[in-house]
């Protein structure tokens, strides 16, 4: 079987009934270059990035429309990013640098240009790799990694989902299950987006892996509640919210410099 049309059951542990019937199938791909970082999506465009660079590119037909290349503006290490109201908010880090600084880069899609910023500076919490809006709140994923990539003394464990005001004001955060730091080490979560019915889906670094978490009833611990094979390779990843009816996930195959369109249902 191969990835063209991928339909595989969702692995599921024993409370995760309400994704029971779940599937993932490949639908569509684009040969695309850059394709080694991340993706994000809107209406009429996908958004390919990678480090200090974003190309925009046509639904239909996959045609390059324009690139913004933020190399001069010394922007080293764009992570992801997510369309909202014709801006694009972009996780960006100075990875692999230690201390561990962040920000939030934003681009007008339309002219794909520098549009603002919020600067975490040195975050607290880690490294941003990932940012997504939902119910008017920011929900950012900030990362730790193992080994040399370790900040002062912590490891993968201190990867957490950090809720914050429209304002950048933090009001909550939450740790990851113990399984899945361990498949994130000895790198980290690298995406996420909120899908339908209170489902985040998120992805480490490498595996072709998409994993179902919820926010948990009590506690500080995201629960997971399934594993989706997918025609991925970790990295960022965004949920298509202009496909009404459908839950269409946009992400990238780096070995392959593939941008691939899934539908979960």
């Amino acid at each position: 079987m191969t990835f063209l049309r991928l339909i595989t059951h969702l692995v599921l542990f024993a409370y995760g009934s309400e994704c029971a019937a779940q599937t993932i199938s490949e639908i569509r791909k684009y040969q695309v270059t850059e394709a080694k970082q991340a993706i994000a999506v809107d209406e009429k465009f996908f958004y390919v990035i990678n480090n200090s660079t974003i190309s925009k590119y046509e639904k239909t037909d996959g045609k390059l429309i324009t690139s913004w290349d933020g190399t001069k503006e010394g922007i080293k290490h764009l992570n992801s990013g997510v369309v909202i109201k014709g801006k694009m908010y972009c996780a960006n880090s100075n990875y692999p640098e230690i201390p561990m600084a962040s920000s939030v880069e934003i681009f007008d899609v339309n002219t794909m240009q520098h549009a603002g910023t919020h600067s975490f500076g040195i975050a607290q919490h880690g490294s941003l790799t990932w940012i997504d809006q939902k119910d008017g709140f920011w929900w950012i994923g900030f990362a730790h990694y193992a080994g040399k990539e370790a900040s002062e003394g912590r490891d993968v464990r201190w990867t957490s989902l950090v809720k914050y005001d429209p304002e950048w004001r933090e009001l909550e955060s939450w740790v990851f299950p113990k399984n899945l730091t361990e498949l994130f080490t000895p790198k980290s979560n690298s995406g996420g987006s909120w899908g339908n019915g209170g489902i985040l889906y998120c992805t480490g670094h490498d595996r072709a892996e998409l994993y179902a978490l919820k926010l948990p009833k009590s506690g500080y611990t995201l629960e997971h509640i399934g594993t989706l094979p997918a025609p991925i390779e970790g990295q960022g990843i965004a949920i298509d919210h202009s496909a009404k009816g459908k839950v269409l996930l946009y992400g990238i195959n780096r070995a392959t410099n593939m941008v691939t369109v899934s539908e979960i249902k």
